[in-house]
Parts: structure tokens; sequence; C-alpha cells
């Protein structure tokens, strides 16, 4: 049976470069660190190490093997703190899956509204796009998007929500040519560098292509990022322009401007699904019945006040 220990050394190693660099790391001595090497080569039947110089490199199973062992270890990482707390008497834990913008605008009222109610709690907030799960606890609530006009999804062990509905808008640079409309034809933005803000491909990019299609063309990308913030500073720095949910540019500096896209206008449904969970319906039931309240406060004061983001034409 493999070590976990040694997995989670063979993996300092790998990321530290050299075991000499790993045992200052773990502040163990170079020796232990060959040691926890080799008899993890026994028990693998693997050649981990070959000479390498005047030093040692890993072989390319060793570094399959770190990777493959990372999920293994972050999971094992969540178990330990899951027991830990267990010994304390502070078990209880709200988890909490969604996309960056959620996170940012509806989320810390609802981790200061549960807290209030149970002071011991520790509320885990994760993102959820793009959807990978190792090392996080399965989530209590999970908020996701949907395309406005598409079928809605449900989740097994889960009770679906709809938060709200929302509309996309173009993000230019202030002195853009089309900064001065009160809105955008889609198909006007044709010819524009496009700022990616979704790398990895997940339901908000798919709901923009699908918009551009039907204007006609597909964005010409001359940068794909994974971070919103990211991709507001490329725009800013005039390299292109993007589209993003009204919940990410609600705050944009003085020199962007965001304006509604129009033929077609392009939105998302924003989704909670809630876990049913015996045990624990009564945290997870009020934990959901405070983020649909940040949802109605923000759709209520937040998006009326903000028809257009930035400089009034």
């Amino acid at each position: 049976m493999l070590t976990t220990h040694r997995l989670a050394v063979l993996r300092a190693v790998v990321e530290a470069g050299s075991l000499s660099a790993a045992a200052r790391n773990l502040s163990y001595s170079a020796a232990t660190i060959s040691q926890h090497m080799a008899a993890l080569a026994r028990e693998t039947g693997l050649t981990l190490f070959e000479k390498d110089g005047r030093g040692v490199a890993p072989t390319a199973a060793a570094l399959q093997l770190a990777e493959e062992a990372g999920p293994l270890l972050a999971d094992l990482a969540r178990l330990e703190r899951t027991v830990a707390d267990l010994r304390a008497g502070q078990a209880e834990r709200l988890a909490i899956a969604c996309f960056a913008s959620a996170a940012e605008r509806l989320i810390p009222e609802v981790v200061r509204a549960v807290r209030a109610e149970r002071p011991n709690i520790t509320v885990e907030v994760s993102l959820n796009e793009p959807v990978d799960g190792r090392g996080r606890r399965r989530a209590d609530l999970d908020i996701r998007t949907e395309p406005v006009g598409g079928a809605g999804i449900r989740l097994d062990g889960y009770r679906r929500h709809d938060l709200l509905t929302e509309e996309l808008l173009a993000v230019l640079p202030a002195d853009h040519p089309l900064a001065g409309a009160r809105s955008i034809p889609l198909g006007r933005l044709r010819t524009e560098p496009w700022i990616d803000h979704d790398i990895y491909d997940s339901p908000i990019g798919g709901i923009i292509r699908n918009a551009c299609g039907a204007a006609g063309f597909a964005p010409r990308h001359v940068a794909r990022l994974d971070d919103h913030h990211a991709a507001l500073s490329l725009v800013g720095a005039g390299i292109g322009i993007t589209v993003l949910p009204r919940l990410a540019v609600t705050d944009l500096p003085d020199t962007l401007v965001a304006r509604p896209l129009t033929d077609p206008a392009v939105g998302r449904r924003v989704v909670l699904h809630a876990r049913r969970h015996p045990h624990r319906d009564p945290l997870v039931a009020a934990a959901a019945a405070h983020l649909r309240h940040a949802a109605d406060r923000w759709r209520r004061d937040v998006a009326p006040n903000s028809p257009e983001t930035g400089h009034e034409p």
C-alpha cells in the first residue's frame, strides 16, 4: 500500500525542483528526504529519480505519480481538517460553490447573516467554474449560470431556485467610438478585438458564443483569461473589448463604460441548487433564504441604478 506521506514528500520534491530544496522547505534533512524517496520507489516498483549532472532529477514516472497524487492529497487534507474540527467540537460547515461575480456581490451578505445566527460555523466558498471539486466539500449551496431561454438544469439531491435574470453588457474603453451609444447591436462588435474572460469554456462563455453566432460571427479573441477583473484591466489598457454580466460590472473605473447589447440582447439566468440533507436542512434552508434575499436586494437596489455603467453619453 502506498504511504500518503511519502507521496506528499514526492510532490514537495517535484515542486521544489530538488531533494535539497524540498528538505529545506519541509524542515527535514536531505538524508530523510532521500530515505522517503527510496522507500516510495520500493513501494511502487518504479524508478523515481535518475542522475542529472551532480544531482538527480525526477523521472517521467515520478512526475506523473506526483501529479496524480495531488487530488488524493487534497481530499485527505480536507478529511484531516474535519477530524480536527470534530475533536475541537467545531465541525459545522456550510459549503458554497459559485462563480466569481456571485462570490463578490452576493455571498458576503449570506456569510454575515449565517454567522450571526451560528457564530461557530465556518463557511467555505469555492468557485465552480471550471468544475473540479477535488479537495472541496460537496456544496450545500451551488450557484450556477444558465442561458435565459434554455431548459433549467436540475441536480440530483438538490432543490432548485431561480435567483435572478440579468443582462450581459459590452465593456469598452471610455474613448471607444461606440462608448457614446446607449446600447450596442452585437453585430457592431464583429470586427473588434475581444478579451475572453472564460478560458475554461464555462456556461457564461457558451452564452456569449451562442449570442455571437446568432449575430452571424465568431469573436476574434486577442487574449483569454480566467478572471474577469484581469479581463477588465486589459480592456482598460485598450487591448480590446469584453462582454460581462451586470453583476461583474457594477464598480467600473471612469476609464471604462458598459452598454447593453441588442440584436440579440444577451442575458443569463442565475440559479441556486440547495442540497437536500436530513440533518442539514435547517441550516441549508436558512442560508438559501439569505441568498435569495441578497439576490432580491441586488436586483432591487443595485441593478436599477446602473442601466448603463460608466460615463453617460
